[in-house]
């Protein structure tokens, strides 16, 4: 192992890099001449899903410019990889728009705020995350009927919270950082809104109180409990040899410890889901298992393909995406889901990943103070991906490169602006893009 560098030193490397990456350059944004067609990324990147789902994929876009922004990470990935960019690496979750964080509760019960999606995760320069972050804030704003000047402001709040989060980790041993985390009670605690703060704390104490039954997902059958058909969840017969598949590979791959529990468990049903925006079209298969007794316990397996980075950042290091998106979560989530795993081959040609399926109760908590609060959630959602990058990054390096002033929340706010804009002209286009059949659905 080579010579380790001190913080200072590190932070010095930082500021340095100022020279040949200055820190307004990140507020440019001007669409070139020679820019891909944002619809035919998406019309790309159909081919790899399942054809059938399209046209729920684009419904679900065509709902507003910040539905169609969350399912054109594609669009953004690309318009990135043109701009300059510092050689600053962190893991990026590659797509860390405002509606990919939200909460769940720890081993221990605590609610905790995270970085909650990772399909896109890649290493790559910090700041592509915060400008996909500040973006999302900016057109999540428009779209609440929000003034220039207040988008504007919810891009620089997150900024300033992400700059000086990250300074106060550098000053943290690796340990230390690598083991922080966002507490949601205690953030919660911080609302200066009296009436907004019980009201989120009420619905902290409803999620954390409840049962599993009221995922309300299981229904009884003539052959024992199974997965209950409704909304985005329905049974097909042609996906069930593939969903068992996954889940008994996914089983037969598991650690001794979670095999250990895993003999407590049988596969009792599985189903297909359709999951998010920017993922509909992926395979995505619930599995229920059940103890003895009757216990229920319900496991996600996801499709993951390409990240939308390796276009402007090669091929990732994994041959299997599955293990690339594991790895990221791994790195960046300071408390991974216990049953985060593989299923090591793939099936049908397709990489999966398994995950516990997300508590709904816990995210719609997160919901709330989104819809109730953008300037708070805009600020926990930086100090969040300040978090995140600290564990794949350098936190020393990252503060030395944007210094103690405001020059990089701005630039990174002025582009944000920029960019919002840019994404409603898309939207606007892809609904011209579907109305005339370009798309292939009505």
């Amino acid at each position: 192992m080579g010579t380790l560098m001190d913080r200072r030193a590190r932070h010095a490397v930082g500021a340095a890099v100022r020279q040949r990456i200055p820190r307004n350059v990140h507020a440019q944004w001007n669409a070139p001449d020679d820019r891909a067609d944002p619809v035919a990324i998406l019309l790309d990147q159909g081919r790899s899903r399942i054809v059938e789902l399209l046209p729920t994929r684009y419904a679900r876009m065509r709902a507003s410019a910040f539905a169609f922004y969350r399912g054109a990470a594609a669009v953004m990935a690309a318009d990135l990889a043109r701009l300059p960019h510092t050689d600053l690496q962190v893991q990026l979750c590659g797509d860390a728009h405002l509606a990919n964080f939200g909460s769940f509760p720890s081993p221990e019960g605590r609610p905790l705020f995270d970085v909650n999606d990772f399909d896109e995760t890649l290493p790559g320069p910090f700041e592509w995350d915060v400008k996909r972050l500040a973006a999302s804030l900016v057109v999540c704003g428009g779209d609440a009927g929000l003034d220039h000047d207040a988008c504007r402001a919810l891009a620089v709040r997150a900024v300033r919270h992400y700059r000086r989060h990250i300074a106060k980790l550098a000053r943290l041993s690796p340990f230390e950082t690598w083991h922080s985390r966002i507490d949601l009670a205690d953030a919660v605690a911080a609302l200066d809104d009296a009436a907004l703060r019980r009201r989120v704390k009420r619905r902290l104490r409803a999620a954390l109180c409840a049962t599993d039954a009221q995922y309300n997902l299981v229904a009884d059958g003539p052959g024992g409990p199974r997965i209950r058909d409704h909304g985005t969840t329905e049974h097909i017969e042609r996906f069930r040899p593939a969903m068992e598949e996954i889940f008994e590979a996914y089983r037969l791959a598991a650690a001794p410890p979670l095999s250990a529990l895993f003999r407590h468990y049988r596969l009792a049903d599985t189903a297909f889901k359709v999951v998010g925006v920017g993922s509909v079209g992926t395979f995505c298969a619930l599995g229920l298992f059940v103890s003895g007794d009757g216990d229920e316990l319900f496991l996600q397996a996801k499709e993951a393909q390409a990240s939308v980075l390796e276009a402007g950042l090669g091929p990732s290091g994994f041959a299997h995406h599955g293990e690339r998106v594991v790895v990221g979560q791994r790195l960046m989530q300071a408390e991974p889901d216990l049953f985060l795993g593989l299923a090591p081959a793939p099936v049908d040609g397709r990489c999966f990943y398994v995950r516990r399926l997300k508590d709904a109760r816990m995210a719609n908590v997160g919901a709330a103070i989104e819809a109730e609060a953008l300037p708070f959630t805009a600020s926990l959602c930086g100090r969040t991906l300040a978090r995140a990058h600290a564990r794949g990054g350098d936190a020393a390096t990252l503060a030395g490169y944007m210094g103690d002033g405001d020059g990089f929340d701005v630039a990174i706010a002025d582009f944000a602006m920029a960019y919002a804009a840019q994404s409603v002209t898309d939207w606007q286009e892809f609904c011209k893009a579907l109305d005339n059949g370009r798309l292939g659905v009505a």
